[in-house]
């Protein structure tokens, strides 16, 4: 019989241990803000006004929600989070926030932006990922249009095969130098034609290590056959597969499409149907972990401990390479903390970017932080505990 992992994600001296005083109450302020609707969307409201109107808000930005969820306007500006979340045996994804304009000017901006990324992971073992999404890099409409079956113009034609190019030139940078990296999952109306450029990727650069990974929302209903359906393909073609697993994040958007366009809905019809099939994928990836490189990006404190578990029956050191938890930076730091605690491989997405081009990804994170059931109250009473621990109480 497998021995248990002895690991609490209820030890709060350890969650906390990076955090002074000072930067645990402003926690619990930001925290306390996002646990109400009415002051999230007001403070959004208000933050793209003070922007638009040219106020100079960044400082009170990077003293709060830019200071908590990010890590810094530039890959140089990261460097302190880096060695602060190396110093507890926490690794980093530096992970570009900017969202482009939409053009071929932006995406190749974009792409050599990321390509930094990947020279800056090179030999250093806290920053063992680097991140992108194709839609940084390529139109989405014309991704839609492939995905759709129709026939795409000259132009459209001769832009796909440059976002495909930039797609390899990326894959191919990380193979060169050695590091690893994961390509985010993207909307259901083009996410075949992102699978089919990652797959692509993966049978070129798989085929000795997991280089590439490619991105399963638990929250649709096909996922865990697609998931099942890829490792076949890699089995048969002789590579790897890199498999992150997400809940997913696209929910009322997806299902606000398939209402308007009249097709099924490809969302699960209820969260405990999305932690079934998470848990399931989680499953069958260390079932076959000789052929699946395994990052598990969750905040649930369950699925976290199952793969606790999971590791200890298949008899892997906490270090296997192929084995990685993930979480958001700013967040659920009594899961990050505590794993990395027990020696497991840990690893925060620590974005970055002009303080008003980051402004997009930290409105979503807000959004989302209020809207996932108890996630914002959980953090919240988390850090009034270790408060009041600290107090003695």
């Amino acid at each position: 019989m497998p021995v248990k992992p002895k690991i609490s994600f209820e030890n709060l001296e350890v969650a906390f241990a990076s955090k002074s005083n000072g930067e645990l109450k402003k926690m619990y302020y930001i925290f306390a803000t996002m646990n109400s609707n009415l002051a999230v969307s007001l403070g959004i409201k208000l933050a793209d006004l003070a922007f638009s109107l040219k106020l100079p808000i960044n400082g009170i930005m990077k003293s709060t929600m830019f200071g908590h969820f990010c890590g810094g306007e530039s890959i140089e500006d990261c460097q302190k989070t880096v060695n602060k979340l190396a110093e507890f045996g926490v690794k980093t994804i530096l992970d570009y926030s900017v969202e482009g304009k939409g053009d071929e000017a932006s995406f190749e901006a974009t792409k050599k932006e990321i390509l930094r990324t990947i020279e800056r992971s090179a030999g250093d073992d806290n920053i063992p990922f680097a991140v992108f999404k194709v839609t940084g890099l390529g139109d989405y409409s014309i991704m839609t249009k492939l995905q759709e079956g129709k026939t795409l113009s000259d132009q459209e034609r001769a832009d796909f095969e440059r976002l495909e190019k930039r797609v390899d030139e990326l894959c191919a940078a990380a193979h060169q130098v050695g590091t690893k990296v994961l390509i985010d999952a993207e909307d259901s109306w083009y996410q075949d034609i992102v699978d089919g450029l990652v797959y692509k990727a993966m049978e070129k650069y798989n085929t000795k290590t997991c280089v590439v990974y490619n991105t399963y929302q638990m929250y649709r209903h096909d996922m865990l056959q697609r998931l099942k359906d890829a490792h076949r393909a890699a089995q048969e073609k002789g590579y790897f597969l890199g498999a992150k697993l997400v809940r997913g994040a696209y929910m009322e958007k997806e299902r606000e499409r398939a209402a308007k366009k009249g097709y099924q809905s490809p969302i699960q019809p209820d969260k405990g149907s999305t932690d079934r099939d998470y848990n399931a994928a989680l499953k069958y990836c260390m079932e076959n972990i000789d052929s699946i490189a395994l990052v598990s990006g969750s905040h649930n404190e369950d699925s976290n401990l199952m793969l606790t578990e999971l590791i200890a029956a298949k008899g892997l050191d906490e270090k296997d390479d192929r084995v990685y938890f993930a979480q958001l930076y700013g967040m659920s730091d009594n899961i990050s903390f505590n794993l990395a605690d027990a020696g497991y491989n840990v690893v925060k997405y620590v974005p970055y970017g002009p303080v008003e081009k980051v402004m997009p990804y930290l409105s979503r994170r807000a959004e989302e932080n209020t809207s996932v059931s108890g996630q914002s109250s959980r953090e919240f009473e988390l850090i009034k505990k270790e408060m009041n621990r600290r107090k003695g109480k």
